[in-house]
């Protein structure tokens, strides 16, 4: 078997399957154990306790699969055409959501395309172990791709590429085949440190160290309790993870929009306003979240983080009265509205009476056409 000729051909079979980059590395991440036990014993990991159960098996890939010599590590761009980051951002009363999740779950996606590429590449050789991963296996996706020659970690923990920037997902395929090994990228970050001083809670701790604990995206994502009063304000108007780590990154404007039509975002989200999106339904939420990312998170969950938005927006008696519609729900809900409520009533002009508030309800209700004891 001329192995160099098959590693050629499979990043050939990876571009054909949608991937924009693919590299090869062998399964030694030895060096990145102790950095990885740093980062647990500190408590960054915060209550995601998966992390720390499965230990140093994160840094030892031939362990998820045994006999696992190589890993292909593959890129896809997920960018979206309609991605709106300054204006979205800008209006306190629209709802920001991580570019990556405007589309569809790029898990099934990205793990069938890698699933393809093993029987391809299983279809050359007389006998082939194979396995995909896409964020399904506690594994060092990060530094196995640095290793691969898909880019360096920056300040901010994530991939960047010189020629491509970071708006990327990525996947791996553990083969127990000889494949020749590519040469990583360089380190090309330099002094920057753009990402670190534009982090709204000064989660990036340490250069490509993050404590989740104060990141927005782990805030709004994989933490499920109480938000931290402290993080809420810089919160601002996002409701499903935060971008401005990637945003403000040099590197990001060599970045291509994706070729995935499934990354485009979804009709449900072109009209984020925050009103709007706090009275979905729970069946109108899973309606139009089907096939996303964010319908993993709940309901109550994703009404928690809208409500800490509503609290940041400008005052508006239409968002107190949303607000108040949904107390009583859960008693974690009950404390994220509420605090919303007081941000809204604290932006009160001191010369608005109680007898005004009422009096501006009682003008909605008219121009709604109800009847006044509505």
């Amino acid at each position: 078997m001329n192995y160099q000729q098959l590693a050629e051909q499979i990043k050939v079979w990876a571009t054909e399957l949608g991937f924009q980059k693919a590299g090869i590395c062998d399964v030694d991440l030895s060096n990145h154990e102790a950095e990885l036990q740093r980062w647990l014993d500190a408590g960054y990991h915060g209550s995601m306790d998966w992390m720390e159960r499965h230990g140093m098996m994160r840094a030892r890939p031939a362990e998820l699969l045994p006999g696992t010599i190589r890993v292909i590590s593959v890129r896809m761009d997920y960018l979206p055409p309609e991605a709106q980051f300054a204006s979205n951002l800008s209006d306190p009363n629209q709802a920001y959501i991580s570019r990556y999740a405007l589309g569809r779950d790029y898990h099934k996606l990205i793990r069938n395309q890698l699933k393809k590429l093993g029987q391809k590449i299983e279809q050359e050789v007389e006998q082939l172990g194979y396995r995909p991963f896409v964020d399904s296996a506690p594994i060092l996706e990060r530094p196995l791709a640095q290793k691969a020659g898909l880019g360096w970690i920056g300040k901010h923990s994530l991939i960047l590429d010189k020629e491509s920037g970071s708006w990327f997902f990525l996947g791996e395929l553990l083969v127990d085949i000889p494949l020749p090994i590519d040469t990583p990228q360089e380190d090309q970050c330099g002094k920057c440190r753009a990402c670190i001083t534009s982090c709204p809670t000064n989660a990036i701790v340490d250069d490509a160290v993050v404590d989740a604990r104060r990141c927005i995206s782990y805030l709004t994502i994989e933490f499920d309790g109480v938000i931290p009063e402290q993080y809420r304000k810089a919160m601002g108007n996002r409701i499903y993870g935060c971008d401005d780590c990637q945003l403000v990154c040099p590197w990001n404007r060599f970045s291509d929009l994706t070729q995935q039509d499934d990354f485009h975002r979804r009709d449900s989200l072109a009209n984020a306003n925050l009103v709007t999106l706090f009275q979905w339904s729970e069946n109108e939420f899973l309606k139009y979240m089907e096939g996303s990312a964010i319908r993993r998170i709940g309901h109550v969950q994703w009404l928690r983080n809208i409500s800490i938005a509503l609290g940041n927006a400008p005052y508006s008696i239409e968002i107190i009265e949303v607000l108040e519609s949904r107390l009583g729900i859960s008693e974690l809900l009950d404390e994220h509205i509420n605090w919303a409520l007081t941000e809204q009533r604290a932006q009160l002009p001191r010369t608005v009476t109680s007898e005004q508030t009422k009096k501006n309800r009682l003008i909605r209700i008219v121009e709604k056409g109800l009847p006044r004891d509505a």
